[in-house]
């Protein structure tokens, strides 16, 4: 039995049937358009992503439930760059004739998880075939009042350079997958685990379950400490960049100060090595990257322990139009890589 074969409307129904609504749905799915309302006072955000076989998964290494979660999490990490609450998504499905019909299923579990876990209604979408492999696409809308939606384009000369959490887990998740630690995944048949190795787990969840900072970007927005935001799906160094260029400012990052978990220590020791490249542009972080204020610091860290989450100093935003890196003693550092490029 193939995907196909229960036809697109069996599809759609069983995913209809699934789907919890939440605020400020008129009409869901089942209709030629949804119908939804924004609360009172509040604009609308809408931002698009869309997950490609072989280009940003592949299906050896992502188990369908996590493939489902990550599809909606990478969108509603947009609205949370912003500082928006996310409330509706439309998914899309391109799908390849071998995919088995379990996938779809356990991908579809995934996703509305990830919606339920923020309130998030899924209000519609499309399916189709396709000649190659599958292809997600999702649509996130979120709401905001005007005064509090965070943008790129506010960084001041002189602001820090922020980031939430911790940098560099899922581009080693992924060159560890690459190198055949698959530690995370579930046996297949035959009992194989592939290669382990100790904190490789942690990494490799990094890449396949990532967390949207919702909460953090929702208590920066309403902090009014915060010149500009971004999510960090490039790379510390290309999505600062962007910021950077709205700006119409420069930067200088901190290498060392660049913040990596315990997990990301341990295996870069067990390596003999510090790649310093994939916290710097490795991408997939799914992070904050922010600048504020040197005079608020104290009151961004306090904040963002409040939310569960840590902060980071690691720059300092320039006049000079260009972003450069430099270690401790104050010589520059050259990446291998400037983040993840989208057209190669």
């Amino acid at each position: 039995m193939k995907t196909g074969d229960s036809g697109e409307f069996g599809l759609i129904s069983r995913i209809a049937a699934q789907v919890h609504s939440h605020q400020g749905v008129i009409t869901g799915i089942g209709d030629d358009a949804a119908v939804t309302v924004l609360t009172p006072d509040m604009q609308l955000l809408t931002s698009t992503d869309m997950l490609m076989e072989d280009i940003h998964f592949r299906r050896r290494w992502h188990d369908p439930y996590r493939l489902g979660r990550k599809s909606l999490a990478v969108s509603i990490s947009d609205l949370a760059a912003m500082g928006a609450i996310p409330r509706w998504a439309l998914l899309s499905l391109a799908i390849p004739a071998d995919l088995p019909p379990n996938f779809i299923t356990e991908c579809t579990h995934g996703f509305l998880a990830m919606a339920e876990e923020y309130s998030v209604t899924l209000i519609g979408g499309d399916t189709c075939a396709s000649r190659s492999g599958l292809v997600i696409s999702v649509t996130i809308m979120g709401e905001q009042r005007p005064e509090l939606i965070l943008r790129r384009s506010g960084a001041r000369p002189g602001d820090d350079i922020w980031v939430s959490g911790t940098l560099g887990d899922a581009a080693l998740g992924l060159k560890l997958l690459d190198f055949g630690f698959d530690s995370a995944q579930p046996r297949d048949s035959a009992g194989h685990t592939g290669r382990s190795l100790s904190g490789a787990e942690g990494a490799v969840s990094r890449l396949l379950d990532p967390t949207p900072r919702v909460t953090a970007g929702l208590a920066l927005a309403a902090s009014g400490l915060v010149t500009s935001m971004i999510d960090i799906s490039d790379g510390i160094l290309a999505d600062f960049g962007h910021i950077a260029e709205l700006s119409g400012v420069g930067g200088c990052l901190h290498l060392d100060d660049l913040p990596v978990s315990d997990c990301f220590r341990s295996i870069a020791s067990a390596f003999n090595d510090f790649p310093h490249d994939l916290p710097l542009s490795g991408g997939e972080d799914y992070e904050l990257c922010f600048t504020a204020s040197p005079g608020d610091r104290e009151k961004i860290i306090g904040l963002m322990k409040k939310c569960g989450n840590q902060a980071t100093a690691v720059g300092i935003v320039s006049r000079q139009p260009e972003v450069t890196v430099v270690r401790a003693d104050g010589s520059s550092y050259t990446p291998l890589s400037k983040g993840f490029n989208h057209l190669i």
